[in-house]
């Protein structure tokens, strides 16, 4: 388009050896470099008000598939700090020396891997919702150990003893079943309006098929990464850090106290609202972002 913006670039990707990594990109071309990871699981694939939050930001956001998802090839045993050596061969090959990251949800650990390995060349790191290391020594926490420290998470527990895959399974069949019922995207916040159906919507039900329905493996693989040691020490973070999460959001309340308390450089930031930030929030991230040129 002649004043440099795009609505999302389709299927870019690199060689890694064996591998392929597909990924998209967002906003203005030339813009503030930037790359985004997204949950567990996630599709590369943006939503329409994630575009438009984007294409006023005056960023220029890569967003990849992790090996595993969409048409990213598998990388079994991988750790969250194999994303690194991922995420250098895509700034590479799109020229970028230096680059800010962000990651929601399962994609903060990606990218806080990213900010500890990558000192000389991330500029700032935004996380949202991110989870903590947890703790999977000794028996399965009850839910009371659970709730009183999400932390002992019996999923990551049972993501070392266990085959995730048919719970894994079982949990994207329901989605796409409320969804087929009429359901939204995503959930509301507690107390919003649900969205629209997204069955109404060719795109919204393409973007749910990449994340729930075409493959389990990337989810299944971010789950055993999380569970094993990450790759990195969150006090070797010395980058700018700001890490977000909502006032329903009470889990991600007490991962982000955690994560507050070991990073040297962390700042945290309230949001009134659930997992998912609003759109003035997440405007006010892409902002924060694209300040540290």
């Amino acid at each position: 388009m002649d004043d440099g913006m795009d609505d999302g670039m389709d299927d870019g990707f690199v060689r890694l050896g064996e591998r392929i990594l597909l990924y998209n990109m967002y906003g203005t071309a030339g813009g503030v470099p930037a790359i985004s990871f997204g949950g567990s699981p996630s599709t590369r694939w943006k939503r329409p008000d994630a575009v438009a939050a984007l294409r006023a930001s005056g960023l220029w956001m890569a967003v990849p598939d992790r090996p595993g998802y969409g048409g990213s090839t598998r990388q079994p045993g991988r750790t969250v700090a194999s994303v690194v050596p991922d995420t250098v061969a895509l700034a590479d090959a799109l020229g970028w020396d230096r680059f800010a990251v962000t990651g929601g949800s399962g994609g903060g650990p990606h990218a806080l891997a990213c900010a500890a390995l990558l000192p000389d060349r991330v500029t700032r790191c935004a996380v949202t919702a991110s989870i903590a290391p947890p703790i999977v020594d000794g028996p399965e926490p009850t839910e009371a150990e659970e709730a009183a420290d999400p932390r002992r998470n019996r999923t990551s527990w049972k993501a070392l003893r266990e085959d995730l895959r048919p719970s894994l399974e079982e949990t994207a069949r329901s989605i796409m079943a409320a969804v087929e019922a009429g359901g939204p995207e995503f959930p509301p916040d507690p107390g919003a309006e649900p969205g629209p159906p997204a069955r109404e919507d060719p795109a919204a039900m393409a973007r749910l098929t990449a994340t729930f329905v075409t493959s389990h493996d990337g989810w299944i693989d971010d789950l055993i990464a999380f569970a094993n040691p990450w790759g990195f020490d969150l006090a070797d973070i010395h980058v700018p850090i700001t890490l977000w999460h909502g006032s329903a959001d009470e889990r991600a309340g007490k991962y982000t106290d955690h994560l507050t308390a070991a990073i040297p450089t962390a700042e945290r930031r309230y949001y009134i609202g659930g997992h998912i930030p609003p759109t003035n929030t997440y405007r006010e991230l892409l902002r924060w972002l694209s300040a540290g040129v």
